[in-house]
Formats: structure tokens, sequence, C-alpha cells
């Protein structure tokens, strides 16, 4: 029984990573954030799709940048 249905699993290969969204940097993604919330460290980013793949030293940068609002976000629930 092999589809593409809503039963269908990822495969154990990772996809090819996606460089970095954040212009002058290019290096290999490691997570991938709403393209919303990288915006709020990375005002410039390319308006193209929903997804922005972050390098490792980029997410580091939005997680700083963005402590305090996850933090309070967290409590207001």
């Amino acid at each position: 029984m092999s589809g593409g249905g809503p039963t269908a699993r990822r495969s154990a290969e990772p996809e090819a990573d996606a460089p970095c969204v954040v212009p002058g940097c290019g290096l290999p993604s490691v997570r991938h954030l709403a393209r919303v919330e990288a915006a709020k460290a990375f005002p410039n980013l390319p308006e193209q799709g929903r997804r922005a793949p972050l390098c490792r030293e980029h997410y580091r940068e939005w997680k700083k940048a963005t402590r305090e609002d996850r933090a309070l976000e967290r409590l207001g629930r």
C-alpha cells in the first residue's frame, strides 16, 4: 500500500538543506521558521515562500532577539 495519502510517512533520508535565507549568508540551514517569526529578528528577508530556513548562527540570533516576546507569549497562555 504505497501512495501519497495522509498515512504516507516521510522518507528516512533528509531533504537537501536549503541555504540560509538571511541576505549575504548562504550557509546550510538547520532550522526552518515561519517567515513572519524570522522577520521579527531579520526585517530585510526576501519575500518568498512561507518558511525561512536559517543557519545555526542566525537561528541563535533569532532566539536571542525574540527571547522576551516568546517568554511573554508562554505566560499569556
